[in-house]
């Protein structure tokens, strides 16, 4: 399922226009990705958790010349599925 998929589901789910059906999708996606941004997390029951991970500063090789190169820190989004969700997928 992709971006276009959920949007004919919501549509056929929620009635109106595909316009407004995508506008729905785009806002669902921008509040958890603003939320994140934020540095909050995003939980929902069910589903899962949403929330943002600090990966410290490190050294690294590059594979092809054996150089160490030091990759700096960054934040990166973390996803942990719920029981319920886990259950229903087994």
């Amino acid at each position: 399922m992709n971006k276009q998929a959920l949007v004919e589901w919501a549509h056929g789910k929620l009635g109106g226009t595909k316009v407004q059906a995508e506008e729905l999708v785009d806002g669902v996606f921008d509040s958890i990705v603003g939320t994140l941004k934020k540095g909050d997390e995003v939980s929902i029951a069910g589903f899962g958790i949403f929330s943002v991970k600090a990966r410290a500063a490190r050294m690294a090789r590059n594979p092809k010349t054996g150089e160490q190169v030091k990759v700096a820190a960054t934040k990166v989004p973390k996803f942990r599925a719920a029981k319920a969700l886990k259950d229903a997928v087994k």
